[in-house]
């Protein structure tokens, strides 16, 4: 009976294997040439390389200055005589996610013909268009690289590199307690590179990958400075963590509490093969009893303080943007001068940071490139394919990069971009900055007046060119039609990728308010940050906005291409790192975002507030329309903390059109739209 189970089980996954097969011609289109430099680097990452094999050096031990032990899995290049002794250039990731995922991952990546097909399949396989084209933006990240930078690419450890993959102190394998992104955590990659440079398989020139946590650890290290550290690959990093990710806007994201509960999951699960082999660390349990949910408190902190005097001490640093962990979590990329290669998207969590790393890296365009595509977090990549106008995948670009930089190849990678970006409506471009030097910000006002675009939205106004010359209140009340949005979808990392609800923002606006333009005449480009201003009347002492900037086709499909949020209470602004157009609108507020700063609303009386709009790139196409959604919520993506929250009541939010203090979005156009 085994026999004949195990030979039914074959015969299964021999047709399974053939139906991959079999569907791939079908659906995937003909290989046309890649963009300049994408083939060639493609077939040199995915060719036969150096040296046969690879070796794995489990749970090494590096001692950091206060003792405690970061354990590390070292992935070295091999031949039939063991690991080479060669020194060579070295990748060190850093990761919360322990190193046994890395290693699962990279086991399941490097499977002989079967890796190969399933991931080739994935990466050809879309339907656009169709109910399930959402489903395949999730499954094509397979192909993208994403994989591989996120965990060990064999493919770079055989061309001659060396990959140190180490648990992020107090997880994984580590000693030491976890503390997101904090101090003590900064202070150990300095040390971690300086270790992995003096080993005698390594040749002293140090890069990191690796993405999300790992892409922000790698900036943070970059900051420092370290004289090892010649080239970083940050993938999906972030920069002002909090106003990034933690709370834009003042709201913590819906996903942050299962967030720590997963890595402290993770944290607990014990080395058993050293417990078997009676080497167990017992320093390593002494530490996890000390503190088994590292960060929790803080986070269930922020759902059960019912009032503001109440507030626990580790609750207030986190409020406070002086105290030592909000400071950690402040990048500073003015710092940073070694080459550096940003990829992120413009959906991605980190949105708000990625183009600001690029930006404000003092290096010359080409040793810093920014690549931004159509993504969120976890399916980041699935647009990089390397296929005819889409850039290389990020492994093969990682590799490229460590080349130029670590081992002097003249490759041509510092000629790539300098910024390529998936423009929205549009496609892949590549630009010599962004924003782009020809958009510029027009003021476009919300009146109440219907556009006659759509009859689903709370109420259907409006944009124009002038103020409103009438008074009018609109009135919007929190609702949970945010459930299927694109901001659902960024505030879960991406994970409801494949619902579609990204695709189409009608559902959101059912409880929304819409101001919609006339289509434009011409293709209109729109590039770089977004700010609204609203003139807002509240019934309770706080309020909650969303805001997005979407793409409306002829056909009434609503595209959200930017998004921002922000609580009414945390509406005071940083004048020195905000920036305003030559008329004296911002085009990109810096709320505070601190408990000593809140200003309570007034009932009945008006408040205005500007609200920023994660920056963007994206060409509206004749007959399209430009939209500004407004809403009094924006969960799952946000929760405001639970005083604020109480103070809202949960209560309808009106905005006050009046002429004389008018609201209006301030949005960066190239073109001639005809309005």
């Amino acid at each position: 009976m085994r026999n004949t189970a195990a030979r039914r089980g074959t015969r299964w996954f021999v047709g399974a294997l053939a139906l991959l097969a079999v569907s791939q011609l079908l659906v995937a289109p003909g290989a046309p040439a890649a963009p300049e430099g994408a083939a060639e680097w493609t077939a040199l990452h995915d060719g036969p390389q150096r040296y046969p094999s690879m070796h794995i050096e489990w749970d090494v031990p590096i001692t950091m200055s206060d003792g405690t032990v970061l354990k590390a899995n070292v992935y070295r290049p091999a031949d039939a005589n063991g690991p080479v002794a060669t020194p060579l250039p070295t990748i060190v990731n850093l990761t919360p996610y322990t190193k046994l995922l890395s290693m699962i991952a990279q086991t399941a990546l490097s499977i002989p013909v079967l890796s190969d097909a399933v991931v080739g399949f994935l990466r050809d396989f879309e339907l656009p268009g169709t109910p399930l084209e959402a489903l395949t933006d999730a499954t094509r990240v397979a192909g993208g690289g994403f994989g591989r930078a996120f965990a060990v690419d064999p493919n770079l450890v055989r061309s001659g590199y060396t990959q140190v993959v180490v648990d992020v102190r107090g997880t994984g394998f580590s000693q030491g307690i976890w503390e997101p992104w904090g101090p003590k955590d900064q202070q150990d990659t300095p040390e971690v590179i300086a270790w992995a440079a003096a080993q005698p398989w390594s040749d002293g020139n140090i890069g990191m990958t690796g993405a999300s946590y790992s892409g922000i650890n790698q900036v943070q290290a970059a900051e420092k400075q370290p004289p090892a550290l010649k080239a970083i690959v940050p993938v999906v990093p972030g920069n002002d963590l909090v106003r990034d990710m933690i709370a834009p806007g003042g709201a913590a994201i819906g996903i942050l509490l299962p967030y720590l509960l997963a890595v402290n999951a993770a944290k607990l699960m014990p080395d058993l093969m050293s417990l078997l082999q009676g080497r167990f660390d017992t320093q390593w349990l002494a530490d996890r009893l000390a503190s088994p949910m590292s960060f929790m408190d803080v986070g269930i902190q922020t759902m059960t303080t019912n009032s503001f005097d109440a507030i626990p001490p580790q609750l207030e640093q986190v409020l406070d943007p002086a105290s030592p962990i909000r400071q950690a979590w402040l990048g500073h990329p003015e710092r940073i001068t070694v080459p550096t290669l940003v990829i992120g998207g413009w959906h991605d969590n980190f949105v708000n940071g990625e183009p600001r790393i690029y930006q404000d890296i003092p290096l010359p365009p080409g040793q810093k490139q920014l690549i931004m595509g159509n993504s969120y977090h976890v399916n980041a990549g699935f647009d990089m394919r390397g296929k005819s106008g889409e850039p290389p995948r990020i492994d093969v670009l990682q590799r490229v990069w460590f080349d130029k930089w670590l081992k002097g190849i003249d490759n041509g990678i510092d000629s790539y971009g300098p910024v390529t970006m998936w423009q929205q409506g549009g496609g892949w471009t590549s630009a010599e900055q962004f924003p782009r030097p020809a958009a510029s910000h027009r003021r476009l006002y919300l009146a109440a007046t219907p556009s006659g675009t759509t009859s689903t939205s709370v109420h259907d106004g409006t944009l124009t060119t002038a103020p409103t010359s009438e008074t009018t209140r609109l009135t919007v009340a929190p609702g949970l039609a945010s459930l299927c949005s694109a901001d659902s979808v960024q505030g879960t990392a991406g994970l409801l990728v494949f619902t579609g609800c990204g695709k189409d923002a009608r559902v959101q606006e059912l409880s929304g308010l819409t101001f919609t333009s006339p289509p434009v005449a011409e293709p209109t480009t729109i590039s770089g940050p977004i700010s609204v201003h609203l003139n807002t009347v509240h019934d309770a002492t706080d309020g909650y906005w969303t805001a997005t900037l979407n793409d409306v086709a002829p056909d009434g499909r609503s595209v959200t291409l930017s998004t921002g949020q922000l609580l009414t209470s945390m509406r005071a602004v940083d004048e020195g790192k905000s920036r305003r157009s030559p008329d004296g609108a911002y085009t990109d507020p810096y709320p505070l975002l601190s408990l000593a700063a809140r200003q309570p609303a007034v009932p009945g009386e008006p408040t205005q507030l500007d609200l920023g709009l994660a920056a963007t790139d994206a060409i509206l196409q004749p007959g399209h329309r430009l939209r500004i959604d407004i809403f009094a919520g924006n969960y799952p993506k946000g929760l405001p903390i639970r005083p604020m929250l109480d103070a809202t009541e949960l209560k309808p939010q009106h905005l006050q059109l009046d002429p004389s203090t008018p609201s209006y979005v301030n949005v960066p156009l190239a073109g001639a739209p005809g309005w």
